[in-house]
């Protein structure tokens, strides 16, 4: 869906069960096509932030599965202006955890992957559009102890950046991969993110191929976490000049951690994805936990209410504090009010609250459908209130 001329705005499809092309094309054809009509006028084109695993990516190549796409988005005045590349293999179901980092760019398939990625979306592109795909931090940082490991990753980082080079030439479109930062994940913060990109500049006589075609999927539930100011961030991040790819709009539980409230954090505590914990105290000093369930393990240490606690747990846009949980949506706020002074700086937003199947029952809406409208509501009234309309 499309702002002022250029902002796009969308969901992305990963919140639906799915690991083969045929599973999701079902959930286009069903989930998305029922937001699509609740939450888009019939004549305004409908953006898709679509999430294709390896599998479904492989069969997707497949021409007749293609063309078939590219007749119903068509037939539905659809069309798909980028893709979520983070995780590769099955999302739901199963446990995920750290394995939503495997492989990692040390990895030839992760770089297949990606690369397929971008020649599929530069199928699905309209014709010199812009065109971005996600990816996850590099890798997991518990696994990159070596410089091998790291000149690995960065050699098929370089190697993806040439190959969205020439399918931007190729495809007269815009074409860039956004490295999305994380707790625990190889680039967590700002400042890991500008040093980065730093080497990468540093490894090529090219270093303004690097600018054009990496840059970071500004997540803001992932920064609320680090306890980042969404304007200082992204302030910082242009003056770097690295390129605001996308930017994901999203939330995070926080939560002051006295006793009292360990109750009501624990049904936040699925054995699907991980969970990363980051604390402050009164005096700043920050601690770290890999997973909820180990932060819970950790409460019988709390003796007082002076710690704060935000949670990688995605919840609703339009979440209301519940039972003394809160949510991090200042920090969202913050970064539209941002793009509302600077709107050139990013134009892709994908809204990405993948945890609708493990929410508590009290923070579900009865459907998928019903939640996904509602997200594109709040987001809509955001836009609007800060002047940003279709």
């Amino acid at each position: 869906m499309q702002f002022n001329g250029s902002l796009h705005l969308g969901y992305s499809t990963n919140i639906h069960r799915g690991n083969t092309w045929e599973e999701t094309f079902s959930s286009l054809q069903q989930a998305t096509l029922a937001v699509r009509q609740q939450a888009c006028p019939a004549d305004t084109p409908y953006g898709i932030g679509l999430r294709l695993s390896n599998t479904a990516s492989e069969e997707l190549a497949i021409e007749t599965n293609l063309d078939a796409l590219k007749r119903w988005l068509d037939q539905h005045n659809c069309y798909v202006f980028t893709i979520n590349g983070f995780p590769y293999g099955n999302f739901h179901e199963t446990r995920v955890k750290e394995q939503v980092y495997v492989p990692d760019w040390q990895s030839t398939n992760r770089l297949d992957y990606t690369k397929r990625l971008f020649s599929l979306l530069a199928e699905l592109l309209p014709k010199g559009a812009e065109g971005s795909v996600s990816t996850l931090p590099c890798s997991f940082k518990p696994w990159i102890s070596k410089p091998s490991e790291l000149q690995d990753i960065q050699s098929h980082l370089l190697l993806c950046a040439e190959h969205i080079e020439a399918l931007s030439e190729r495809y007269d479109c815009d074409f860039h991969l956004g490295l999305e930062p994380e707790p625990f994940g190889y680039l967590e913060t700002t400042d890991e993110m500008v040093a980065f990109m730093d080497s990468m500049r540093s490894l090529t006589s090219q270093p303004d191929l690097i600018n054009r075609r990496i840059g970071i999927n500004y997540d803001t539930c992932h920064m609320a976490i680090q306890f980042e100011t969404a304007a200082e961030s992204l302030k910082r991040l242009v003056e770097e000049e690295i390129r605001l790819s996308k930017i994901h709009l999203s939330s995070a539980l926080k939560v002051q951690a006295c006793a009292s409230s360990m109750t009501a954090l624990s049904h936040f505590n699925d054995p699907i994805y991980l969970h990363q914990v980051v604390s402050r105290d009164a005096n700043g000093q920050i601690q770290r936990w890999q997973d909820l369930d180990l932060a819970l393990e950790a409460k019988e240490q709390l003796q007082h209410c002076e710690q704060e606690w935000r949670v990688h747990f995605h919840v609703p846009l339009y979440a209301e504090p519940v039972a003394g949980l809160e949510t991090t949506v200042e920090h969202l706020e913050d970064t539209l009010d941002f793009l509302a002074q600077n709107p050139s700086y990013c134009t892709h937003l994908e809204f990405e609250t993948y945890t609708w199947e493990v929410l508590p029952p009290n923070m579900r809406a009865n459907s998928v459908v019903d939640q996904l409208v509602a997200e594109h509501q709040w987001c809509q009234t955001a836009l609007k209130a800060r002047g940003i309309s279709l």
